[in-house]
């Protein structure tokens, strides 16, 4: 009788050993901690804690959210999980899966904690708010300066071809001063001017008799040399300056060739000398009519006058 009596013990006690061990092994999974909510993201919440800076939470159908509510926050207040926002102190109740997240059976809060959290949670929005009106305003900033840089760049373009045409007149202009030499190896035998009106490259024909009478003076000179120089005033732009003179000098040669029957070979080069050499002062209408002209001259060479 003893002995049956043990035998029927042994069993039981097998029993409780078994329910003991899963009570034990679903204990071990079970975990609470504390800590503060930093991320969001639908079901899924990271969860700052002093042993973790990023714990998973995993939020599921089943979780249970709640306020702790009451002087001595016994009672719960079931809550929406829209309530877990970041920067919330939470205490998150659940197991961990295989991929170490934290599935929460319940997630507990305080209402002071909640009220704190929603206050940053303003906070930021107004300063992301403020930052996004901070980056429109630079991206608004950064068009106009775009803008103003290509602005510039046409402008400095403008001026580097301003330049080239300034100095390509005057390269022109050196080159007339190089091909007449120094008058110093010429004797002037005569000299005649000729007036232009304002932006006029015509001939006046008053000046036809003066022209034919220096034409026939340089026939009689030995080894004689016909320079024509042009002249401009220096009102308007520089380069219609320089073209004025060119074509005055031109056709005041035209005329020295074609009925003075000056030879070509006797013919220096016209000379466009543009706004330089100014004879009159060029704030008057007297002298501006004075700059307006070309000079031609009869040389012969010293070397072949003997003097």
């Amino acid at each position: 009788m003893f002995r049956s009596k043990v035998l029927g013990i042994a069993p039981a006690m097998a029993l409780f050993a078994v329910i003991a061990l899963l009570t034990s092994a679903v204990s071990a999974q079970t975990q609470k901690v504390q800590g503060l909510i930093k991320g969001r993201n639908g079901d899924t919440m990271i969860v700052q804690t002093a042993d973790t800076p990023k714990l998973i939470v995993l939020l599921t159908d089943d979780t249970q959210v709640s306020q702790v509510v009451g002087a001595l926050k016994a009672r719960k207040k079931q809550m929406s999980m829209a309530a877990l926002i970041p920067g919330l102190a939470v205490q998150v109740e659940g197991t961990m899966n295989d991929q170490n997240q934290l599935v929460a059976k319940s997630v507990k809060f305080k209402g002071d904690d909640l009220e704190q959290a929603e206050a940053i949670q303003a906070g930021v929005h107004e300063t992301q708010k403020q930052a996004a009106q901070n980056q429109q305003e630079l991206e608004q900033q950064n068009a106009a300066l775009a803008a103003q840089n290509q602005a510039l760049q046409q402008q400095q373009a403008q001026l580097t071809e301003q330049e080239k045409k300034l100095a390509a007149n005057k390269a022109a202009i050196a080159a007339a001063n190089a091909r007449f030499g120094q008058l110093d190896d010429y004797n002037i035998m005569d000299e005649v001017t000729v007036y232009f009106a304002n932006g006029k490259v015509t001939v006046d024909p008053k000046y036809i008799p003066q022209l034919m009478e220096l034409a026939q003076k340089a026939q009689t000179v030995t080894a004689f040399m016909i320079q024509v120089k042009g002249y401009a005033s220096s009102v308007g732009s520089a380069s219609l300056n320089q073209k004025l003179s060119e074509d005055r000098a031109n056709n005041v040669t035209n005329i020295l060739l074609q009925q003075g029957h000056i030879p070509l070979t006797r013919m220096l080069a016209p000379g466009a000398m543009g706004e330089t050499r100014q004879v009159g002062n060029d704030k008057t209408a007297e002298g501006q009519a004075e700059n307006r002209r070309v000079v031609v001259r009869v040389l012969q060479n010293k070397g072949i006058a003997g003097t």
